[in-house]
């Protein structure tokens, strides 16, 4: 594998040029209200959720779309937070089959979320999942999760779909995510006949048609895979990373307890947000303890929208909202004590008091011995001079 450092990273990297930075209005975030298997297995519950989360003002919400028999061994252990979380160190088959939705219901729920004016996502665990999902009219986009990052040949048949692509990178480094990328820029720049292999990949990768490809269609998320992930495994500085390695969108899937890092992450200019939330946080399950409340993701929808508006276009400049104040705030040049006219300007009869409508202070020094051209009292504005 090449470097990161190669002609691809260099090709795209993401732009510095502070002119780019300074005159660009960062565009909406999109805040995905991740549902996940917060629903526990329950159609009416996750009703609910597409309901709950179209209220919260999110752009879209996503479920996960699995056939246990295809995602898991029946032996396979659960991870460490998905014991911690459910209190039982049993088999993630048995969890997972007890949260499966099926076609039908995930059907439902696309006709849920069109009625609620919200998106729906899923992200696909398996193939046949898969299929269902790139099928489906209603899914305008895919989620691949970090777990399915080097899953090959799933992300093989998620780029040949056409559709963007949502990747998440926890438990990933570079070259991981460099590797994810290749897959995904030979999926969706190759003819279908060409033949899958690492050469091939590579090759996409480092293709103008792949890296169009790859611009037009994928965006990164970073992430951390614990639930919930601690302030200091969040590294929010790994964004600009991704975004100067790989020239890329790149958002946050953010795991973390309340709102505050998925604000933080907006401000840092993240495209797009992920967020698990609950109905009920005391509900059993995996990722209840780590998901907001309802409300609670309104409060982030809500503060998001609030630091978009506080970004404005980077240009220094006074604000509209500011300009009365100026003249409130600012100061002129004043008599101190009453001017006779031809008398000298000096540091014992001039100075600087508010208001600011008359002559900046910052004249003060062109004015200091030149004679006056009339009588001032005490605290009148000095006139100009011509």
């Amino acid at each position: 594998m090449a470097p990161l450092g190669s002609n691809f990273a260099r090709t795209i990297a993401y732009s510095r040029d502070p002119q780019q930075i300074a005159h660009h209005v960062p565009p909406r975030t999109f805040i995905v209200a991740e549902a996940g298997v917060n629903h526990n297995g329950s159609t009416e519950r996750a009703m609910a959720m597409v309901r709950a989360a179209a209220t919260a003002g999110a752009d879209a919400v996503k479920f996960q779309s699995f056939r246990t028999e295809l995602e898991v061994t029946r032996t396979a252990p659960k991870a460490d937070y998905q014991a911690r979380n459910t209190g039982d160190a049993g088999s993630q088959f048995a969890m997972l089959k007890a949260l499966e939705l099926s076609e039908p219901d995930q059907r439902a729920l696309m006709d849920a979320c069109a009625a609620a004016g919200i998106e729906f996502m899923s992200t696909p665990f398996d193939p046949v999942s898969a299929a269902f999902l790139i099928g489906a009219p209603a899914v305008k986009r895919l989620k691949v999760a970090s777990g399915e990052l080097t899953n090959g040949p799933l992300l093989l048949q998620l780029a040949r779909s056409g559709k963007p692509i949502v990747l998440s990178t926890g438990m990933a480094d570079l070259d991981d995510v460099r590797a994810a990328l290749a897959v995904l820029a030979f999926g969706y720049a190759s003819p279908p006949d060409k033949k899958p292999s690492p050469a091939a990949f590579e090759n996409a990768l480092a293709s103008p048609a792949g890296r169009t490809a790859l611009r037009a269609n994928v965006t990164l998320l970073h992430c951390t895979s614990d639930y919930p992930a601690p302030p200091n495994s969040i590294n929010l500085r790994a964004m600009d990373t991704l975004a100067e390695t790989f020239g890329l969108a790149v958002g946050l899937s953010d795991h973390s307890l309340g709102i505050a890092v998925a604000i933080a992450a907006v401000a840092r200019g993240a495209a797009m947000i992920e967020k698990h939330f609950t109905i009920d946080r005391a509900l059993p399950g995996p990722d209840h303890a780590a998901s907001l409340t309802t409300a609670e993701l309104a409060e982030m929808v809500a503060a998001i929208r609030t630091v978009e508006l506080a970004f404005g276009d980077g240009r220094k400049l006074p604000a509209a909202a500011e300009r009365p104040t100026r003249v409130v705030a600012r100061k002129s040049l004043v008599a101190l004590a009453p001017i006779r006219a031809g008398e000298a300007f000096s540091t014992a009869n001039l100075g600087a008091k508010r208001p600011g409508h008359g002559v900046t202070p910052m004249l003060y020094w062109s004015y200091l011995g030149r004679p006056s051209p009339r009588a001032y009292a005490a605290d009148d504005l000095i006139d100009p001079f011509d």
